[in-house]
């Protein structure tokens, strides 16, 4: 399957003392590191080789993660240096390491669904790139994506209308022009210009998404993995 670019280089302000020494992906979860439960779910997902683009406190992360051989997939690192890139920055600059075509996803979520039959959807479509999107009608977080007849309509993080009652998912595929022909820092506005140029495909995913970028996403991603059977004793 293709790689994977796991986004790991944000300050994650939002937990507070949690992550003012250690970065989001060491957060302990069943005393284990967020990212251990992120790679082994990728990793039986088909997913061999991941890319994890750090920032902050980096350094920690790549003691933690090693190789990824602990984890069954191969893990290299993307430094964003003395400047942070942004999630699009990250991405191009990992480029090289990445290929031609890979999938993106952020560091502090925890996807269950079916990246084998997404990545099929990608390379079927053609296009530029791929959104999954997620039936959100407001629950989860606030809505952005506006779909219809199998197509998104409209996105828009920051100006949201009523007929928007799905979510960017948080998983995306790419091939990489889509980041080389654009200067943008930020992974929304990559997907803005893709759908604005017809170059963005969509798949709906059914499973919600669980993240840990705030103290109560943190204990329902607990629960989750808690009921899966995922916290080691």
């Amino acid at each position: 399957m293709l790689p994977m670019a796991i986004l790991a280089g944000g300050l994650a302000t939002r937990l507070g003392a949690l992550t003012a020494k250690v970065p989001k992906s060491l957060v302990q979860i069943g005393g284990e590191p967020f990212v251990a439960h992120q790679l082994r779910l990728l990793q039986t997902s088909g997913i061999q080789q991941v890319i994890l683009c750090v920032g902050h406190l980096g350094e920690m992360i790549e003691d933690a993660v090693g190789d990824g051989s602990a984890f069954g997939v191969k893990v290299e690192y993307s430094y964003d240096g003395k400047t942070l890139l942004g999630t699009a920055g990250a991405i191009r600059s990992a480029l090289p390491k990445l290929g031609e075509r890979f999938f993106a996803m952020y560091g502090d979520s925890y996807l269950a669904c079916d990246y084998a039959a997404i990545e099929k959807e990608f390379l079927q479509s053609g296009k530029l790139g791929l959104m999954t999107i997620f039936r959100n009608d407001g629950q989860w977080d606030a809505s952005n994506v506006e779909f219809e007849a199998g197509r998104i309509q409209a996105y828009n993080k920051k100006s949201r209308t009523s007929p928007m009652r799905y979510i960017d998912y948080g998983l995306g595929v790419f091939r990489a022009e889509a980041f080389v022909r654009t200067g943008t820092m930020d992974l929304a506005d990559v997907y803005t210009e893709l759908l604005q140029s017809g170059e963005l495909a969509a798949v709906e995913v059914h499973e919600r998404f669980y993240e840990i970028g705030s103290p109560a996403g943190l204990k329902q991603m607990t629960s989750f993995l808690s009921r899966r059977g995922a916290l080691r004793k």
